[in-house]
């Protein structure tokens, strides 16, 4: 069955199951590789995208019920790497073994969008992505700075 599926603003017609998951429309369809399978039942959150505007675990999502809208993957945050967020986990040096971390920074990116004024607690319980390698403290500090980086411009 062909699909029509939008991702990072270029749409994609693609022939698969509705019931597929969407990471795996990502990865093998269109051929974007920064959306991680981690543990596939939506717990870890390795796969992470935006589907307008909002974080989804994309291995539990069926790529049939996202046809009609925007799906954002890390790949589609910034084409050169300047979303505040990407600027301040290289300032902050966030990544361990980083395999977390496209799947982290969009829903960093979802959760910052709206609400500008997050505290330490709300990151912390809003975000509830896992890192096997423990860099809670830097991913915390990288979303404030880039919340303050994107509030000063």
């Amino acid at each position: 069955m062909s699909i029509t599926l939008t991702v990072n603003g270029k749409t994609h017609d693609i022939d698969l199951a509705p019931e597929t998951p969407l990471l795996w429309a990502i990865r093998d369809a269109v051929g974007l590789k920064g959306t991680k399978f981690g543990c596939g039942v939506g717990v870890c959150g390795a796969c992470t995208v935006n589907v307008d505007g909002v974080a989804v675990r994309s291995c539990t999502v069926p790529v049939g019920d996202v046809a009609d809208t925007q799906v954002t993957t890390i790949e589609g945050l910034s084409d050169d790497g300047s979303h505040p967020l990407q600027k301040a986990w290289i300032a902050e040096q966030v990544p361990q073994c980083g395999y977390c971390q496209p799947g982290m920074i969009m829903a960093a990116s979802a959760m910052i969008k709206d609400n500008p004024a997050l505290s330490d607690d709300d990151i912390r319980n809003q975000l509830t992505n896992i890192c096997r390698c423990g860099t809670y403290p830097r991913i915390i500090k990288a979303i404030r700075r880039a919340i303050a980086d994107t509030h000063e411009a």
